[in-house]
């Protein structure tokens, strides 16, 4: 059984970082690609940013461009989400998803995907 596990989320203040990070067990992540979703309040989940499986290929949302990077350890069976200068528009539930599309300008679902049930952001202003 495929287990997606995310930690990290927290209330943090405007400006502010957090690392969230998501470890799988059940799956070799190895040959997976990774992503963060996230989703505020009343709007819809967006895809953040994602890692392929070779880890040569990375996307990110506009918004989040030059403030998050997203990384993994295979070995771990780990991704993570360094999020630096936190805005309260990165206000979320972020989640964690082993096997979603991925490339370098795109992320897309799979409906094959692993989700996580996911770690709360809070931003403060």
């Amino acid at each position: 059984q495929v287990q997606v596990v995310e930690s990290g989320g927290g209330l943090v203040q405007e400006g502010g970082s957090l690392r969230l990070s998501c470890t799988v067990s059940g799956l070799n992540i190895g040959g997976v690609n990774m992503a963060w979703f996230r989703q505020a309040p009343g709007l819809e989940r967006e895809g953040v940013s994602c890692i392929h499986w070779r880890g040569s290929e990375t996307y990110y949302t506009d918004s989040v461009k030059g403030r998050f990077t997203i990384s993994r350890d295979n070995e771990k069976r780990t991704l993570y989400l360094q999020m630096n200068s936190l805005k309260p528009e990165d206000t979320a539930m972020y989640y964690c998803v082993a096997g979603s599309y991925c490339t370098g300008s795109w992320l897309g679902r799979a409906e094959s995907a692993y989700w996580g049930q996911g770690t709360q952001v809070t931003v403060s202003s």
